[in-house]
């Protein structure tokens, strides 16, 4: 593991791997930066149930890794499937807009994209029925979570916070189910159209 610590990357991360960096902070991803480094790295840890899903973003941001993905095991028996990026200075700038004193917040200029929403939803989506589509943004604030729903509005989504005992989450008015479905299901890996209510073989 802590090879993955080591060397910085040379480059400029592009465009689509900043998209799926920034979709996956609002998700389960995290950004972390030892105290004897210079610069961030990613960690990106899923249950193995989504080992597909791992595989694909390592996939995505494999130039900027040194080693794949490993099963761990955690507490109560679970399994996680997880990897961890290099050091790299884009990252570092993103740790600087996505943390406040160790806790995740919302940047104010955060700018969502569709690829963006897409990584966010198959981390954090969940459906109930046929009619009730959920980001379990449970990790963020109240405050910061009416800040996110303001974000989904420009790209013309509606949605309301929803209870969720003693926390709220963000819930998609039913009117806007077929937008999300029209801006996410092309980015959607196989394994994970079933949070849209697709069966997760179709193509």
């Amino acid at each position: 593991m802590n090879q993955c610590f080591m060397d910085n990357t040379v480059g400029s991360l592009t465009q689509l791997q900043k998209s799926i960096i920034i979709g996956s902070l609002l998700g389960d991803g995290y950004l972390r930066i030892l105290p004897s480094r210079k610069d961030a790295f990613l960690e990106i840890n899923h249950s193995i149930k989504a080992k597909e899903y791992v595989d694909w973003k390592f996939h995505m941001l494999r130039n900027i890794c040194i080693s794949g993905p490993r099963k761990r095991k955690g507490k109560g028996g679970r399994i996680a499937y997880r990897f961890f990026t290099k050091q790299h200075p884009e990252l570092s700038e993103l740790q600087k807009m996505f943390y406040r004193k160790g806790k995740k917040i919302v940047p104010f200029n955060l700018q969502l994209n569709p690829i963006i929403l897409s990584v966010w939803f198959m981390d954090d989506g969940a459906r109930c029925g046929n009619s009730n589509f959920y980001l379990n943004s449970q990790k963020f604030s109240k405050e910061e979570q009416e800040k996110l729903i303001k974000k989904l509005e420009t790209l013309k989504l509606k949605a309301r916070l929803n209870r969720d005992k003693n926390y709220y989450r963000i819930r998609f008015l039913s009117s806007s189910i077929l937008r999300l479905r029209e801006i996410t299901e092309r980015y959607l890996i196989p394994s994970m159209r079933y949070k849209l209510g697709y069966n997760p073989v179709e193509t």
